[in-house]
């Protein structure tokens, strides 16, 4: 499906050396997963609870991509841990999964383990340095982002580099964010959800990641059909389901000489009747795993408790108190449940257990003819579903999400509604007093899990769309340019200030005095302006403030760049910007909305739509977004000082093109200051370059505040850049006191 819309809508000039280097087996992949734990020699699943499968399908992707002759390298980026509480070798920086395979870790931000909800004030770090391993080990063909964090990364990375980009969401905001706030309708439980989960951060990074794909990943219709369809850019025809692979070499059905496993002698100190069939679920912690639901359901049931015990593997733990508070709570409740349906001797829920143990698991639940239950909220994925099936084992699990196509496919259970107890209750007890039944499910799992979840088949049709949107895609524009900025540099110095006109170098004449001697007595020191203006606009601001001419010169809030004395223009920049701008559609669109007013012509210009904004009448910012994401245009929305509206290009604004200069020069980001007081300085400001945000600052910034690198001033205008210069000790031997990242 997605394949022939890309041939109608993406650009149709063919990089010839690129298919030359792909039927050569040259292929490189870049997959990004940032949260979790990721160690290659033994899958284990991440700490975060809606993130374990995830975590184990991008290294077995990995891993059977790399093995493809197609293929020539596949590299994991991911975060660099160093924490006493994790294992050392999440501190590796480079880990081989196979021969041509390996995870490469990027550090970035704390050096300690962070839950995923914590890094989205890091992000910018982690493009910049990506940035850096790029120009080290060279640029991939595909870049594909894996979750939503890593998802706004890969998209940031592949249109400065204008690499195609490949998304799978996996867990969707949205679709978690409705699932949770069931029954929740007063504002301090809704903010309690936000506060917890960071919903407003993790969407609009799906939007992005969207918006910029390629092709996006599902491993199931219904993900296309009812949870990308929530989204602004729900592009259908973008969309490929691709059934997850599963590596099953584990996950078989006990042999004529097994016996009984270890694990079994754990889960018996709790039992008293342990021969009984066993309900058995596998889940960390979660509220969206809906393991409380599970033991009512159980607790209610004298059906059940007859017929069979409940075993609940919840993760590992040496001591509960040392758990993340949120699971926690998530155990206590559980426990409290036990108790309170005095369930003691019927529900064993074991402390720990090893990766070995999960497949005896599985085989001892099918021993004593039970029953795997998933009764998650939602579960984009279902690998616990897929191995136990394997095994053997019936299903019974959520209607939502990767359940729904795996029973479809494999015929081996059932699903229920996950808020409905009877629902529950009826197929838990179908499934244990039906001998015939349960036989042909297992007989089905075994068989239809194996053919419809081979790794195999996913690798083929993964390749075979890559090769389409490849051969639709332009060579990258900055591919040359990484092998010559070796040897390119910005004129004669080693570092390089930038900073905005208006309310930043302005408003404070004695300040702007004592900068320009500053600039002036340097020279080691580039000089570079980045401005919301036009480049007519600020060239003639620039001589009446008597400031030296620019080395770099960034006008059109990020859209247009030049260099030097002749205001050289970067043709490999204007090569970049025009993509997906429909500026005249964009103005029919926009200009009907109410509160709208479009400024006068000489704010206005190629690469950029410029309005005033009465934010009493006018939609929210978000509302414009979802206005032109809904009329199918592609453009960056910026609010500065609260009343001016630009719209630029998706490839367009301050951050894109500092990092396109940078890129393209080869230049050190800790070696720029940058300084700015509204929010499109925002882009620039963020990263691994120097901030400094003035005094005098709009409203906008404040939610820069306490990220690493960007330091408020308290002086205003050109006086605050004089302070972030002593802040840094820029003149000198540079210091980064605010880089934050124990």
């Amino acid at each position: 499906m997605a394949r022939n819309v890309l041939k109608k809508t993406s650009q149709t000039e063919t990089s010839a050396a690129r298919l030359t280097r792909n039927k050569r087996g040259d292929l490189k992949i870049t997959l990004i997963s940032l949260h979790g734990l990721i160690r290659g020699h033994d899958c284990e699943l991440g700490r975060d609870a809606d993130t374990g499968g995830q975590v184990k399908y991008v290294l077995e992707l990995a891993r059977e991509l790399a093995a493809h002759s197609h293929v020539g390298e596949v590299e994991l980026l991911t975060r660099q841990i160093i924490d006493p509480k994790v294992d050392d070798d999440y501190a590796q920086v480079e880990e081989q999964l196979s021969e041509n395979a390996k995870i490469v870790r990027i550090p970035f931000g704390p050096k300690r383990y962070l839950r995923k909800e914590s890094l989205w004030p890091y992000l910018e770090l982690f493009i910049d340095q990506t940035l850096q391993h790029f120009r080290r080990t060279g640029l991939p063909d595909i870049i594909h982002g894996h979750y939503a964090d890593a998802g706004a990364a890969g998209a940031q990375l592949a249109r400065l580099l204008h690499i195609p980009y490949v998304f799978t969401g996996h867990s969707l905001g949205r679709v978690k964010r409705q699932r949770l706030s069931l029954g929740k309708e007063d504002h301090q439980a809704v903010e309690r959800l936000e506060s917890k989960y960071k919903f407003t951060s993790r969407i609009e990074a799906e939007e992005l990641a969207l918006e910029t794909a390629s092709m996006v990943v599902t491993s199931t219709n219904q993900e296309v059909q009812q949870q990308y369809e929530l989204y602004d850019h729900y592009q259908p025809a973008r969309m490929e389901v691709i059934p997850p692979g599963v590596d099953l070499t584990n996950f078989s059905p006990a042999a004529k000489d097994w016996t009984t496993p270890k694990i079994a002698a754990d889960l018996n100190c709790f039992l008293q009747e342990p021969d009984k069939p066993m309900i058995l679920t596998m889940a960390r912690p979660d509220e969206r795993k809906n393991l409380e639901m599970l033991v009512r359901v159980y607790g209610e049931s004298e059906q059940l408790q007859e017929l069979a015990n409940l075993v609940l593997v919840m993760g590992t733990r040496d001591d509960l108190r040392d758990l993340p508070k949120a699971q926690r709570r998530i155990i206590n409740h559980v426990l409290y449940l036990i108790d309170r349906y005095n369930l003691y001797g019927k529900v064993a829920y074991p402390k720990t257990h090893k990766p070995d143990d999960v497949p005896e698991l599985y085989r001892l639940a099918t021993s004593l003819k039970g029953v795997f239950i998933n009764p998650a909220l939602t579960e984009p994925f279902g690998l616990t579903l897929l191995e136990a099936g394997a095994t053997g084992l019936p299903i019974v699990a959520t209607n939502d999400g990767g359940p729904r196509d795996i029973i479809a496919n494999c015929k081996n259970g059932l699903l229920v509604d996950p808020l409905d107890k009877s629902a529950i209750e009826h197929a838990l007890l179908r499934t244990l007093t039906e001998p015939e039944q349960w036989a042909e499910w297992s007989d089905n799992g075994i068989k239809g899990t194996r053919e419809h979840y081979s790794w195999n088949n996913h690798a083929e049709r993964y390749l075979r769309d890559l090769d389409d949107i490849l051969e639709h895609s332009p060579a990258p524009v900055l591919a040359d340019l990484a092998e010559k900025s070796s040897t390119r540099r910005l004129p004669e110095f080693d570092r390089l200030i930038i900073t905005d006109l208006d309310n930043t170098l302005t408003g404070d004449d004695e300040a702007l005095k004592e900068f320009v001697e500053l600039i002036r007595e340097n020279d080691h020191i580039g000089f570079g302006i980045a401005t919301g203006r036009r480049l007519d606009s600020a060239m003639e601001l620039i001589k009446e403030l008597g400031l030296p001419q620019p080395d770099l010169i960034d006008t059109d809030a990020g859209t247009q760049l030049h260099y030097g004395e002749n205001l050289t223009p970067d043709l490999s920049w204007r090569k970049s910007i025009d993509y997906a701008w429909k500026p005249q559609q964009i103005r029919d669109v926009l200009d009907m909305q109410p509160g709208l007013y479009p400024q006068i012509e000489e704010h206005q210009s190629e690469f950029k739509i410029s309005y005033e904004i009465d934010t009493s009448v006018s939609p929210s910012i978000t509302t414009i977004k979802k206005i032109l994401r809904e009329a199918g245009l592609r453009a960056k929305v910026i609010m500065s000082l609260g009343m001016y509206l630009d719209i630029i290009p998706v490839r367009g604004g301050s951050d894109l093109s500092m990092r396109h200069v940078l890129w393209k020069w080869g230049f050190a980001p800790e070696h720029v200051l940058v300084s700015g007081d509204s929010g499109n300085d925002a882009g620039m400001l963020l990263g691994r370059t120097l901030g400094v945000v003035v005094g005098n600052h709009s409203e906008e910034l404040e939610r820069l505040r306490n990220r690493p690198r960007v330091y408020f001033a308290e002086a205003s205008h050109a006086a605050g850049i004089l302070e972030g210069i002593r802040y840094y000790n820029f003149l000198d031997k540079i210091t980064i006191p605010n880089d934050r990242i124990e």
